[in-house]
């Protein structure tokens, strides 16, 4: 089996010889998508904490909808 950094060097030379710009722009669209899909987020206990508690509060029922807190706004702000 070929090891990462063998292969990272063999798929980046077969894509400098690629001439065709639908082709690379193909490729280009793939590697966008793991990059997004692999990426890891790292967050903080009071980050984590804070979402635990948002869970809750929606488990609750304890939230608004966007049209409600819209209609509160708008109130709010002709005051």
């Amino acid at each position: 089996m070929i090891a990462v950094a063998q292969l990272k060097n063999l798929l980046a030379d077969k894509i400098y010889e690629i001439e065709d710009k639908e082709f690379l722009n193909a490729i280009k669209k793939i590697l966008d998508t793991v990059s997004q899909s692999e990426r890891i987020y790292r967050i903080s206990d009071e980050q984590k904490t804070m979402i635990l508690q948002g869970k809750e509060q929606i488990a609750g029922g304890k939230y608004i909808a966007n049209e409600e807190l819209k209609k509160e706004e708008d109130v709010w702000l002709n005051e």
